[in-house]
């Protein structure tokens, strides 16, 4: 095994993905999409967001490709948008479930979570793992190696 200390981390996949992700807002607004709300009224008072900031965020998902602007007009009212997931923002989903099953575990109430997500054809509950290529399941990090991949890049010697 490699010594993955030598390796840059200026690329970092997590680092880059919580530069778009990582508040608190985005995922609120991401858990509602999620959940079919599409409309700015709708995302404000399902998230408790300052206009502003609801504002800011959903410009900001936009533009990285994870929601969609889709015009809608209500009869008598002006033009307005809608949000959609793109697949791009849909491929986030086991992110979500997996930040809300951590949260069932350690933060719910006693009474337990306030949501469970079944499957649409056996209503059974969904559950979340991780597994090798070759289908093993992976309980925990003391059963993966780090090795560098095609984007490693060597520390340059101090």
């Amino acid at each position: 095994m490699r010594d993955m200390r030598r390796y840059r981390v200026d690329n970092c996949s997590i680092e880059r993905t919580l530069a778009v992700l990582g508040e608190k807002w985005t995922f609120l607004v991401l858990r509602e999409a999620f959940n079919g709300i599409r409309r700015f009224a709708d995302l404000q008072t399902r998230t408790g967001a300052p206009r502003q900031v609801l504002s800011a965020r959903l410009s900001r998902l936009v533009e990285e490709g994870l929601l969609r602007k889709v015009p809608y007009q209500e009869p008598g009212q002006r033009q307005r948008d809608e949000y959609r997931l793109t697949q791009k923002g849909l491929d986030l989903y086991p992110i979500m479930i997996a930040l809300m099953h951590w949260g069932d575990r350690y933060l719910a109430d006693p009474e337990g979570p306030p949501v469970v997500v079944t499957h649409r054809d056996c209503g059974a509950p969904v559950e979340l793992h991780l597994a090798c290529e070759e289908g093993h399941r992976i309980a925990g990090p003391r059963e993966v190696t780090p090795r560098p991949g095609p984007g490693a890049r060597l520390s340059t010697p101090a």
